[in-house]
């Protein structure tokens, strides 16, 4: 075959340079784009990052790697455009035939037997190359050795150096001849001198970045190549003569405005003392001061640790320190970490206002970031109008992930379509689609997006990358049981070592879960495998903080633990028991129905007597069936003065009920023109737990974990001002779920509920111990004062801490001697189970134990992490419960598919767009049980196969009595009570 002329002068390098193609016609807008004119376009858009986008923080560390101030743009614009320099290969130039025909004809050649069998991935041999050629023009090992996993991981995974290297047999042919190699080298000292480097060695770096920092950049390239990737903006070029980086940035500026990307608030003034009252309208409360000013001693990023009471105002301390900590150390922006979907809402309106008051646009940027957020009023309404499109993450980068079966989980993920907006509009359209939320400068989501960053899995370093340069709130932390504090320590430690300022808040944190808290953080600053804050002391009172940083002169950490007293004074809240007949584990169907309607029967004939002249009650079940069986029975009694409110309800009216709880139970002065009920009653299950802003004048809920326990006891008498029936005067709970044990005396119905123990072992619900552990209700059940002794009562808050370290403590004192035995093997048995599930968790956290004082990328991902594709594989990664199923209810009533509502479809279920949200909002998550069956039989309706947001949506169809049959159960779905089992089918 004849050849044509090797490229070994300079006008046939020219002429080679002039082929390369880095993106085909069909991606470029009709015209390809050479592979020189996507490097100089990827660099055009970094630097408009680093003008509008870059925290302070970032730049700062950036000017610091490159050599000095002024000099981080440069380098971060070179950093972010060479990432596609494996494209000037054999293996990546083939891949598109015609791109591949003027490669050959300008003098590169390949056996193509070859290397169509070995194949080589673009992202690997810029990696490859890069360490080859940097050594050679001067560079330092040890810069060389962090730079070259950036290239060679920017597709979402970072392999390791033995991954890196193409086949033995076929890497001279798969890399390139000599010729190729002129051409490859040229191809980058050009694009370096475009940047304005006299040569590839003066690009050099004279730091090296924590591995943290590292993963953050990695990150911002992603971000910058899936820009410059975007067809729309960036249309092909195919003549050298018309690349270059003054015509980049001319296209980088227009792509910048017509996507509407921005970051935070920029440089941000420290706020002084009155800018609480100018946030929220009401002078500091002394622990909230508090906050503030240990926030103002910290003299580096670090971790603020906020343990206060029930309803003493951590959010807002939070977020003004978190004003305090950005001004100090360079934070653009904030993530505000709840622990549900249902606590964020409430939260994301909470934050929108206080960005508001800082500066009027930045309302408008905060996103709302989990699977529900379009069911959220406030946020639909913010980005009503944004575009759906069906672009798949995984084509940004043509040919990307064409030699990759995807281990690492990148799934199918839909992203947003690109337009022009005004800033008042919401967040960019850019910024909404799957794994770029964090991205956004402002986020209120679910604990687990911080949780998916410390996962070893693909694109984890876009996560970091919206971490990184904000300051990160993490509330109620001690729900994070074992298995979710793996994950939650290990990003911890990355936040630490990338100096990420992070504020976490509890109301009830064991003190050997702060103490670990703190040693994670500390452990990523310090840059080593473990670390113990044996200086640490445990607070003294409460409200406390406890705040640990790294002292600016390199000398070790620096701490600060101080408390004061609560703005509230104590309540005495008298605690009640009312036992009842707990089932054998195998007692017949029939049994369980008769001992669950004598226990509701008690519950209400008690609550008919306590709120006979009015009042509010909140009733938490451990379970979604006790919670249906109680509100049928209650709402015999009471009417329409009764809501339920639990996990098993379509998304849509759940949204609805939990913002009426809010709107008729939440603090006086809300809602304009909204009144407290007279009488209501609110059946619910752990939802109102946590984060769930409603005041109860009494309470009545099953025995849980002391923690827990005394979260739910935060919802009584919780606001100021609000008037109470004469008999409610007293904050009061009443406890369930438990049988006082052989000798018990049970409650007789009369005034009094409290009944004793008789000395027995107690027994808990099956599911109770199911969800939480035997071991864990026993040292809950000690503390109640019946046990202990003395008065019936609780002082709360005054008294929250010792019964949370009580409850979790070692010590056995004050556990009746009866119970000892069962206590010691209850708690061998929780702590096996404990260490099981770490271990579980320690298998798919993103650095393995032995490699956390590693210096570079190299090799972070070292093994696939199965079932991970999408948030919701990542569900299941992050939370180690038994797997369970969303559905989509809808109903088949004469050959036509309805809404729950009754509004028709089509015989096909194809879904107009005024009914789109009104669908999804069906959506419903099956009990556990029925995962296996759901997975195997449950498929979108024929009318869903083309939607984007319906087509991976299971259909649970119901009949026109509403009720199926799933694995050998009868489901049906009410609008009051929610999806009900109702036994085994026939």
């Amino acid at each position: 075959m004849l050849q044509s002329p090797a490229p070994d002068s300079g006008s046939d390098i020219l002429r080679a340079l002039g082929v390369l193609w880095g993106k085909s016609e069909e991606k470029a807008g009709g015209t390809k784009n050479l592979l020189m004119s996507h490097l100089l376009d990827t660099a055009a858009v970094a630097e408009r990052m680093w003008d509008g986008f870059l925290a302070p923080s970032t730049k700062r560390m950036l000017d610091d790697v490159a050599g000095g101030m002024g000099r981080g743009r440069r380098f971060f614009a070179w950093l972010c455009g060479v990432h596609d320099c494996g494209k000037a290969t054999p293996a990546f130039q083939r891949m598109w035939p015609k791109g591949a025909a003027a490669v050959r004809a300008a003098g590169l050649d390949w056996h193509e037997p070859t290397v169509a069998r070995h194949r080589w991935r673009h992202d690997r041999a810029g990696g490859y190359l890069l360490r080859a050629l940097l050594p050679e023009v001067g560079w330092r090992d040890e810069h060389v050795a962090w730079i070259w996993p950036l290239v060679a991981g920017h597709h979402g995974v970072f392999p390791d150096e033995g991954a890196l290297k193409p086949s033995a047999k076929a890497r001279g042919r798969l890399a390139g001849d000599s010729r190729w190699a002129l051409v490859q080298r040229a191809l980058v000292e050009r694009y370096t001198s475009e940047l304005g480097f006299s040569s590839l060695a003066a690009a050099a770096p004279v730091l090296v970045p924590s591995r943290a920092t590292q993963l953050h950049l990695s990150g911002l390239i992603v971000m910058a190549d899936w820009i410059a990737s975007d067809e729309e903006h960036f249309d092909g070029l195919d003549e050298l003569s018309k690349v270059s980086l003054e015509g980049a940035r001319k296209r980088a500026g227009r792509a910048w405005a017509a996507l509407g990307l921005r970051g935070g608030w920029g440089r941000l003034v420290e706020p002084g003392p009155e800018a609480f009252k100018d946030r929220f309208g009401q002078d500091p409360r002394a622990s909230q001061t508090l906050v503030m000013e240990t926030a103002r001693q910290m003299a580096g990023p670090g971790l603020l640790v906020v343990e206060a009471p029930m309803g003493e105002g951590k959010t807002k301390a939070a977020l003004l320190a978190a004003e305090i900590l950005a001004a100090r150390f360079g934070a653009d922006g904030v993530f505000v970490g709840m622990p549900t979907q249902a606590t964020s809402d409430p939260m994301f309106g909470q934050v929108r206002k206080w960005a508001g008051g800082i500066g009027g646009e930045l309302a408008s940027q905060v996103a709302l970031l989990h699977g529900k957020r379009m069911f959220n009023k406030e946020w639909r309404g913010l980005v009503e109008g944004a575009r759906d499109s069906e672009a798949r993450f995984g084509g940004v980068d043509e040919y990307g992930d064409c030699c990759d079966d995807d281990p690492y989980g990148a799934g199918v993920a839909e992203v947003r379509g690109s337009s022009a907006q005004s800033a008042s509009r919401g967040p960019a359209e850019w910024f909404l689609g799957a794994k770029r939320g964090l991205l956004c400068p402002f986020v209120v989501g679910t604990i687990d997006q911080l949780l998916f960053a410390a996962t070893r899995t693909k694109h984890v370093m876009l996560r970091m990358a919206g971490l990184a340069g904000k300051v990160v709130v993490l509330d109620e932390v001690h729900a994070a049981d074992v298995y979710m504090s793996q994950f939650l320590k290990e990003g911890l430690r990355w936040l630490g070592q990338a100096g990420v300022p992070v504020v976490l808040l509890s109301a009830t944190l064991p003190p050997r879960q702060r103490r670990d808290l703190v040693d994670a953080y500390l452990s990523g600053a310090v840059g080593c495998e473990e670390f113990m804050a044996e200086d640490l002391c445990d607070p003294q009172g409460y409200p406390s903080v406890t705040a640990a940083w790294m002292a600016p002169d390199g000398s070790g950490p620096r701490f600060v633990v101080e408390d004061c007293d609560s703005w509230r004074k104590d309540l005495d809240v008298e605690v009640e028991l009312m036992p009842e007949r707990i089932p054998a584990r195998h007692a017949a169907r029939e049994q369980r129905r008769a001992l669950q309607a004598a226990a509701n029967s008690m519950v209400v004939a008690y609550l008919g007597r306590e709120l006979a002249d009015g009042g509010c009650a909140l009733v938490i079940r451990n379970t979604v069936d006790r919670a249906q069986s109680l509100f049928t029975e209650l709402r015999g009694w009471f009417g329409e003065e009764v809501m339920l409110l639990h996990g098993r309800m379509a998304v849509g009216p759940r949204a609805e009920r939990a913002e009426e709880c809010l709107r008729l139970l939440g603090a006086p002065g809300g809602e304009e023109g909204v009144e407290r009920p007279s009488r209501l009653v609110v059946v619910a299950t752990q939802l109102a737990e946590q984060s769930f802003d409603v005041d109860a004048d009494l309470l009545v809920t099953d025995l849980a974990p002391i923690d827990l326990l005394l979260q739910r006891i935060g919802r009584l008498h919780r606001h100021a001002d609000v008037r109470r029936p004469g008999r409610l005067g007293v904050p009061r709970v009443v406890i369930t779920g438990f049988s006082g044990g052989e000798g018990a005396v049970e409650p007789d119905g009369g005034e009094g509920v409290t009944a004793g123990f008789g000395g027995a072992v107690p027994r808990f619900l099956g599911a109770s111990e199911f969800i939480y552990g035997r071991y864990l209700l026993l040292r809950a059940a000690a503390l109640l004062p019946e046990i202990v002794g003395g008065e019936s009562r609780w002082r709360v808050p005054g008294q929250v801490p010792e019964l949370v370290a009580a409850g979790y403590g070692g010590s056995v004192e004050g556990v009746p001697a009866a119970w000892l035995e069962d206590v010691g093997s209850a708690r061998r048995r929780w702590e096996g189970e404990q260490r099981d599930r770490a271990a579980r968790a320690a298998s798919y956290v993103l650095t393995r134990r032995g490699d956390r004082e590693g210096a570079t990328l190299s090799g972070l991902h070292f093994a696939a992490v199965a079932g991970a594709g999408g948030d919701a594989g990542l569900d299941a990664v992050v939370r180690d419960g038994d797997r369970s199923v969303e559905v989509v209810v809808v109903v088949q009533e004469g050959g036509v598919y309805r809404t729950l509502s009754g509004r028709a479809l089509t015989v096909n279920g194809d879904v107009a767009e005024d009914l789109l949200e009104e669908v999804l909002g069906g959506t419903v998550r099956l009990p556990a049980r029925y995962t296996a069956e759901a997975s195997r039989e449950l498929v979108p309706l024929p009318g869903w196969l083309g939607h984007p947001r319906l087509r991976y949506s299971r259909a649970l169809v119901l009949d026109w009595r509403r009720g199926a049959v799933l694995a050998g159960r009868c489901l049906r779905y009410d609008d009051d009570l929610g999806l009900v089992e109702d036994g085994v089918a026939g």
